[in-house]
């Protein structure tokens, strides 16, 4: 699996700008590496093009949430089921989210790590205006993307220098939120009360 996303990444770096709206559009729905990678190698390149790649990782991300969504409007639950086989529970999780949270779960689906694909696809089976879906995931996308340009674009050379302390770095914060996110899942999830049988009472 590590060679297959290597391969992935390497193919749609190959593809300079092009590969960079693809793989972004691409990981929308299906797995495929996030493009942050990739943006990330050429940010660092041509600094002075960081807002520009930022700005082709957003639009061609969030014209594939819109694929996403259609995927999950017209086939609903099966093609969940056949996109993500390993993680059929994950959209019972994705549903109390939008119950609860609204068109906000869908932006901190696009700006944080949770996989954005998944809630793309929900979304178009739960039937979420079109609209605030795609108005959402460009904001949440755009603030994600720019963040990460807007920062190498001014301390790209230093960022170079310490790359693989900053890498360390970034797995761990990661690493640190999915621990906390996966703790407070837990602590959510509240035992369900004993039902008291006619015979006893």
């Amino acid at each position: 699996m590590h060679d297959l996303l290597i391969s992935m990444t390497e193919f749609f770096k190959s593809m300079g700008v092009w590969g960079l709206a693809l793989n972004s559009c691409i990981e929308s729905f299906f797995l495929v590496p996030p493009p942050d990678f990739l943006l990330i190698f050429m940010d660092l390149a041509k600094p002075e093009k960081a807002l520009y790649y930022a700005f082709i990782c957003t639009i061609a991300s969030a014209v594939g949430g819109a694929i996403g969504y259609a995927i999950g409007y017209w086939g609903g639950r099966p093609a969940f089921n056949f996109l993500f086989r390993n993680h059929k529970d994950k959209f019972e999780a994705v549903e109390k989210l939008y119950n609860q949270y609204g068109s906000i779960a869908v932006f901190f689906s696009a700006f944080t790590p949770i996989p954005y694909k998944i809630f793309t696809i929900s979304s178009g089976i739960l039937n979420m205006n079109f609209w605030k879906f795609f108005i959402v995931s460009v904001i949440g996308r755009g603030a994600r993307f720019f963040l990460v340009s807007i920062v190498l674009m001014f301390f790209g050379a230093w960022i170079k220098q310490y790359l693989e302390l900053i890498i360390l770095a970034v797995t761990l914060v990661i690493v640190v939120f999915f621990v906390i996110l996966y703790k407070k899942r837990k602590s959510l999830i509240k035992p369900l009360p004993e039902v008291v049988k006619n015979d006893d009472v």
